[in-house]
């Protein structure tokens, strides 16, 4: 089974993945990894700040991995905000059995009751950089792009908008 988890930032797709590698004992793949694994080695031009050109570039790759793995019947979970709304279509039916899909985003009135908790776990599972320029505005704006973009691409969506712990344990069933 491979798990495409995806999301607005700060929903915590790597929470989430952390917890189902514990739950299940599923490998897991960071697609931030990976971008900033090529970004360091030169093999790309893109700067962490390009994520619609990341998506473009880290899609393919990630796509043949997941293929790969499903192949393999190995599991996995990947984790990561560049996968396209589209990303079916990259998928035969064999291939889309074996495929989970979870996108998380949080409601607009969930991230302006919560922002300052949402911002103090934004360290939960990784050491990350603090993002000075994270907004209650940017936030609602970037999870309004993720529930517009998948849902018209017709994937459910997980929307946050009560009990976080909740939601995240609800994912895990």
């Amino acid at each position: 089974m491979i798990i495409l988890i995806t999301g607005a930032s700060h929903t915590g797709k790597t929470v989430l993945a952390q917890k189902m590698l514990e739950k299940y004992g599923y490998p897991y793949l960071s697609i931030d990894h990976l971008k900033m694994g090529l970004i360091r080695s030169g093999n790309t031009n893109l700067t962490p700040e390009n994520d619609d050109a990341l998506t473009e570039y880290l899609w393919p790759i990630v796509r043949e991995m997941v293929k790969t793995a499903v192949e393999n019947e190995q599991n996995l979970i990947v984790e990561g905000c560049y996968i396209p709304f589209d990303w079916r279509q990259d998928f035969d039916e064999q291939y889309l059995t074996q495929i989970r899909f979870v996108c998380l985003a949080m409601a607009a009135k969930y991230i302006e009751n919560h922002f300052d908790e949402i911002i103090s776990h934004e360290s939960e599972v990784e050491a990350r950089l603090v993002e000075a320029d994270c907004t209650i505005a940017g936030l609602t704006a970037d999870n309004k792009r993720y529930v517009d973009g998948f849902q018209k691409a017709g994937e459910r969506v997980v929307i946050i908008n009560g009990d976080y712990e909740e939601a995240i344990e609800a994912l895990l069933i």
